[in-house]
């Protein structure tokens, strides 16, 4: 275990999980973090990162709980359990406990609705308000303890403060009298072994009976207890003793209380710690902008936009990384400084975070593996634990690692091969992968030999990989290439950095012509490489902005339709408001007519009351002014449409005329319908045809009225425009041509105005003695602009 420790340590564990144990809000939690290990079942790191992930939702609904007053107080407990008595300082430490498992569970009951898998730790921590309370109640602090613990201890402390007054008041009357004053070195009370004294001159210590408690440091006062108060100092002491026991007495109950309860408090102890962590790793995860990653034990690992959490999110470029999925081995190839060991660890250390239940800072939707062993070879300038820069160091590493390695292995190597003879040691490193293959392991690492180059492409399996190199500003940008070998870049470096042209120049002319021929070639790829990611990005771009023409176009849509379908909802609205309107208007004269019949005696015969209500029933169909488009595709036209035709717009029950007909395969004709040209398809148009007009003879009733009723019937009277003497004269006329006609309901329209007409009318109306009752208008009938008369 020491020898995987080691290696968790090259790949930095132990930093993430000094930052957790900073998360963490008491000394158990961050013990806990501290010794944390990845845990290699698939099971349980599934079950760890759930637990994290529901925490980290938790607080982002309802924020995070607080864990501030946990204090480990097992061995107090325990103590006490076994017939103990605790301190006051034990026990409030106790109740603190006790408080913060109720605010947890209080914080919890917010969001009771949510079901959790941290639940039955939630529901271990059983707090204990009684408890709580009767501790608190009885201890003000570490050192004193309240009146109110006991009726006896508040009984015995009134008897103390009652004595104490009585000496006070002896001792104040005697230093403030003139026969001691002369014998006091200060005129005031003290306390001395917890007896109250007067100070005294050294050289008038006979002056004064009484007993000598203390002497002051230059002996020239001496502390004297008088006799006359000896008494009552004495019955103080045992009062002071009385209290003191009626305090251990309290201790002594207040522990054999919280005994009974200990092992409960305990495992609630335990759970809200282990809580605790928990919430220290959602919390390390928000920080990090981390996410939940999918988990496997197949070797699969596909880290999208992955960050190194111990690097300056300003400074690191987001890089995707493979492995495992279409190939077993990557080589990451380029020059020194060029962020190859900062990807090797950033595999190497989100894969033992995942196994350790963290949430990691990589996109949504990334793949992590859990496996058995993770071994590491790293030493470089980067990590300050080691240094393994020999040759030899990394070969005792890299042999115990292949001793190690097995199919459920993650294997690491930093620098392979170097130290040595670059010809024997690129050898050495083929080799090495080999072995390491054959033994079924998922291996990442780095070189900077171009043999390793050429041997990723050559073997199926292994791929290469480098990381992007700023050449300019010379920072590596730590976003890895997968699938592109890697340039050393020596030359440019070096001449970026100030080196003699001429230098450089010769060193070119000494590499072989095989290897400039193979950089070439790199070189090559890496122009295509950025030339198809810039258009990538502009085809990303592109389909970015059409995506987002698309959805405008589709919220135009919706909107349109939504428009259309309040136009046809209002013009329904309205056919059924003139409909109710008209309908009421020939119920009223249904009514007069009965009336008219009962009164002279005559019947309307039930064969006209058919054909009128057939007549309703055909206004009522027809007064709706809006026809669905369904309807259209029964009708088909009788003719050819012709310039000057007139029309019928079907839909909106509009006519108009023709202006031109359909071109070609056209549907749409060219309509003026008021003042306006419009194009309507041919299939919502309605050929209206003129019909000649024949003479027929009129047909005459005549009918014997009474002369009364010979006048006009109408229920409505517009009085719009005329003073107020001509509206008031034709509201009575128009009131008693009603009554004679049997009119029960009168509408005056008034129109709303200044309101000067519409006040005069009512005013008057109230005053009649034919109006039973009068109200405004509704919608549909008018409104403020109508006033609508019940007669008697």
């Amino acid at each position: 275990m020491e020898d995987m420790q080691k290696h968790y340590r090259s790949l930095e564990l132990d930093k993430i999980l000094k930052m957790l144990a900073g998360e963490t809000a008491c000394d158990d939690a961050a013990e806990l973090a501290l010794q944390l290990s990845p845990s290699h079942s698939l099971s349980e790191v599934q079950r760890l990162l759930q637990e994290t992930d529901e925490a980290h939702t938790l607080m982002a609904r309802f924020g995070a709980p607080s864990f501030g007053g946990l204090k480990n107080v097992s061995n107090s407990l325990r103590r006490a359990e076994a017939g103990g008595t605790l301190t006051m300082a034990e026990l409030l430490r106790i109740a603190g406990v006790l408080r913060t498992l109720r605010g947890i569970v209080d914080w919890r009951a917010k969001s009771a609705g949510q079901k959790t898998c941290l639940d039955w730790r939630f529901d271990s921590l059983m707090p204990n308000k009684y408890l709580e309370d009767r501790i608190f109640g009885a201890i003000l602090s570490e050192e004193e303890m309240a009146d109110s613990a006991s009726p006896q201890l508040a009984s015995i402390r009134r008897k103390i403060r009652s004595a104490s007054s009585r000496v006070r008041e002896q001792l104040d009357q005697m230093i403030h009298s003139t026969a001691y004053q002369k014998y006091l070195q200060d005129p005031i009370v003290t306390l001395r072994g917890g007896r109250f004294v007067v100070p005294v001159k050294a050289e008038f210590r006979g002056e004064i009976a009484g007993l000598v408690h203390d002497t002051s440091a230059s002996g020239a006062t001496v502390f004297v207890e008088p006799m006359s108060v000896v008494e009552a100092n004495n019955q103080v002491k045992v009062l002071q003793s009385e209290e003191q026991a009626e305090i251990e007495r309290i201790l002594a109950e207040l522990s054999a209380e919280t005994g009974n309860f200990a092992s409960g408090i305990i495992s609630g102890y335990q759970a809200a710690v282990e809580l605790n962590l928990i919430f220290a790793k959602a919390n390390l995860g928000y920080k990090m902008k981390a996410t939940l990653p999918l988990v496997n034990d197949k070797g699969e690992i596909l880290l999208k936009k992955a960050r190194h959490p111990l690097i300056d999110p300003n400074r690191v470029v987001p890089t995707d990384i493979e492995l495992g999925i279409g190939f077993d081995t990557l080589v990451i190839t380029g020059p020194n400084t060029g962020g190859k060991t900062v990807s090797l660890k950033t595999v190497g250390l989100l894969t033992l975070m995942a196994m350790c239940g963290l949430l990691l800072p990589v996109a949504e939707n990334s793949r992590i593996s859990v496996f058995q062993k993770v071994l590491a070879d790293i030493g470089d300038e980067q990590s300050i634990e080691q240094s393994l820069s020999t040759f030899s160091a990394h070969m005792t590493n890299i042999i115990k690692v292949i001793a190690q390695a097995d199919e459920t292995s993650l294997i690491l190597l930093d620098e392979l091969g170097a130290g040595t003879d670059p010809v024997e040691g690129a050898a050495l490193a083929m080799s090495i992968l080999e072995v390491l293959r054959r033994k079924g392991a998922r291996i990442a690492a780095t070189t900077h030999y171009a043999e390793l180059k050429a041997y990723a492409l050559q073997t199926v399996g292994v791929e290469n990989a480098c990381c992007e190199f700023d050449v300019n500003t010379l920072r590596p940008t730590y976003r890895l290439l997968i699938g592109v070998p890697g340039r050393s870049n020596a030359f440019a470096i070096s001449q970026r950095l100030g080196m003699d042209e001429e230098i450089v120049e010769r060193a070119k002319e000494l590499v072989s012509s095989e290897n400039v021929l193979f950089e070439d070639v790199v070189q090559s790829l890496e122009t295509s490489r950025q030339k198809l990611e810039a258009e990538r990005a502009q085809t990303e771009k592109v389909r970015l902005e059409a995506e987002r023409a698309r959805q405008e176009a589709e919220k135009i849509r919706d909107s349109i339709q939504k428009k259309a379908d309040q136009e046809l909802e209002k013009a329904h609205r309205q056919a059924s408001e003139l409909v109710s309107r008209t309908r009421g208007q020939i119920d009223a004269l249904l009514n007069e007519m009965e009336e008219l019949k009962k009164q002279r005696d005559k019947a309307l015969s039930a064969e006209q009351k058919a054909r009128l209500k057939s007549g309703l029933r055909s206004l009522e169909e027809t007064a709706d002014p809006v026809h669905s488009r369904e309807e259209q595709g029964a009708y088909v036209l009788p003719r050819p449409l012709k310039v000057g035709d007139s029309v019928l717009i079907y839909d909106i029950d509009k006519q108009g005329t023709v202006l031109q007909l359909p071109e070609g395969n056209g549907q749409n004709v060219l309509v003026q319908a008021g003042i306006i040209q419009t194009r309507v398809p041919l299939s919502n148009l309605r050929l209206i045809e003129k019909k000649k007009i024949a003479n027929k003879p009129r047909r005459t009733v005549t009918r014997s009225m009474t002369s009364r009723a010979e006048a006009k019937v109408t229920t409505e009277c517009d009085l719009r425009g005329q003073t107020v003497e001509e509206a008031l004269m034709n509201v009575d006329r128009f009131i008693d041509s009603a009554l004679l006609s049997g009119i029960e309901q009168l509408t005056i329209i008034h129109g709303k105005g200044t309101g000067t007409l519409r006040a005069a009318v009512q005013q008057h109306l109230k005053r009649h003695p034919n109006v039973r009752a009068f109200r405004l208008g509704t919608f549909g009938e008018g409104e403020a602009g109508v006033t609508v008369v019940e007669l008697k």
